[in-house]
């Protein structure tokens, strides 16, 4: 059971790492990531349509991701050149990418809540890595994503905080006013940080979609683009910091699907999650900030 639990929590860590460093981004340049739920649904549903069309999910992961940045952008274009609060252009997102995903279900293939099942990215169950000992029966049913999502984390680590590039940029999400005065291009760099933001959320989505499953199903986020926005506080918007939070998340769910057949209400276990949730930023919510230029524009 415990090889059961820990194997779970791999494969379930991995949506929350990736849609959780690509919030850093955004909230690093200063705009909140409550976006990232909407970009999720993007990156699932159409990671979907690219399988279904090319027959690769490795096709169906970049159109996934493009998906995600498109939202993405939508979310820049109202917060950063049209200056909608980003809460409520995060929501529009989010509103928007639930309603179009049943909608082109039913154009497409007739169908409100699921799609055909379509080529995904298998697990490493017949390679060289399941005969590995300890460690061996974990990895069987994991799949390429995760060592992608381990090397994503910490390219992002030395990106914002090992480079020049990344200390402008979380310049521009703590005073986009002085970063401007100084010569930098604010919007540029806000921009930027919402693009990988909707890349990372899209791939996050795909590996709903393409990694875990392989089908799209209406509400299969199930929120966890809102829970991310909670790693991201706990994790002290740190790419390092998501794998922990995610794990810590992940941890609870996998609880629940492994001991799904315990005399335990099964509406309670689905409850643990978000429970957690609460609890975790009623601690941590007062003890770490966000920048201090959150939602503040160059021209401010």
């Amino acid at each position: 059971m415990i090889v059961l639990l820990v194997a779970a929590t791999l494969r379930m860590a991995v949506p929350y790492i990736l849609a959780t460093t690509g919030g850093t981004f955004s909230v690093r340049v200063g705009i909140t990531d409550l976006g990232c739920e909407g970009m999720m649904i993007g990156g699932a549903f159409f990671g979907v349509i690219g399988s279904y069309y090319s027959g690769s999910p490795w096709i169906g992961m970049l159109c996934g991701i493009l998906a995600g940045i498109v939202f993405a952008l939508l979310n820049g274009l109202l917060h950063i050149t049209f200056k909608v609060n980003p809460a409520i252009s995060g929501v529009c997102v989010n509103l928007l990418s639930t309603a179009l995903a049943p909608l082109l279900l039913k154009l497409i293939w007739n169908n409100e809540s699921m799609s055909p099942i379509v080529n995904n990215f298998g697990n490493f169950a017949d390679t060289w890595l399941a005969e590995l000992p300890v460690v061996g029966e974990i990895l069987a049913t994991q799949n390429i994503l995760l060592f992608i999502t381990l090397a994503i984390v910490l390219i992002a680590w030395i990106f914002l905080f090992k480079t020049k590039y990344g200390l402008r940029m979380r310049m521009v999400g703590e005073a986009p006013v002085a970063a401007s005065t100084v010569g930098l291009n604010a919007i540029r760099y806000k921009y930027i940080g919402e693009i990988l933001c909707g890349a990372l959320a899209g791939l996050g989505g795909v590996y709903l979609s393409l990694g875990q499953l392989n089908m799209f199903t209406e509400g299969m986020t199930a929120g966890r683009g809102y829970i991310c926005m909670v790693i991201n506080v706990i994790s002290g918007y740190n790419p390092l910091g998501t794998i922990a939070g995610g794990i810590f998340f992940a941890f609870f769910e996998a609880l629940r699907t492994v001991i799904q057949n315990a005399a335990i209400n099964a509406n309670f276990l689905m409850m643990i999650p978000y429970i957690m949730t609460l609890i975790v930023i009623v601690i941590s919510a007062r003890r770490i900030l966000p920048p201090a230029g959150m939602g503040k524009h160059p021209d401010e």
